[in-house]
């Protein structure tokens, strides 16, 4: 969620709060995301998964080893692997509906979590 925001794709950010809702996640948490650099709900260790998100997303991509190297340690190997490659497909699944025009549809009212909005999702 934190690469849809970084995007600003509200199709991608509307149904990961339904997904999050539906595999019973913290709510409080999930309405954070767009806002995790202000929010203090979230743990030292997701801040630096979201930070990575963030990186990856960037363009040029802004991922340093050591960034790489703190997920390694705490997560181990194929956790940052796994990672990496989820934000990955987050990043073309959220480009592609941008690109396409794809707007939120609603399933965030199902779990009664308000869209946040992340300043990059004018016109959606």
């Amino acid at each position: 969620m934190a690469s849809a925001a970084v995007i600003g794709c509200s199709w991608c950010l509307d149904f990961g709060y339904y997904v999050a809702h539906e595999d019973g996640l913290d709510l409080d948490k999930v309405r954070e995301v767009p806002r995790w650099h202000e929010s203090d709900v979230f743990s030292p260790l997701e801040r630096e998964v979201m930070g990575y998100a963030e990186a990856m997303t960037a363009t040029p991509p802004t991922v340093t080893d050591e960034m790489s190297a703190s997920l390694r340690r705490q997560l181990g190997t194929p956790a940052l692997v796994e990672l990496t490659m989820i934000i990955a497909v987050e990043n073309e699944r959220s480009r592609v509906n941008s690109a396409a025009g794809l707007a939120s549809q609603g399933y965030s009212d199902v779990c009664e979590l308000p869209l946040a909005s992340t300043g990059t999702d004018v016109g959606r």
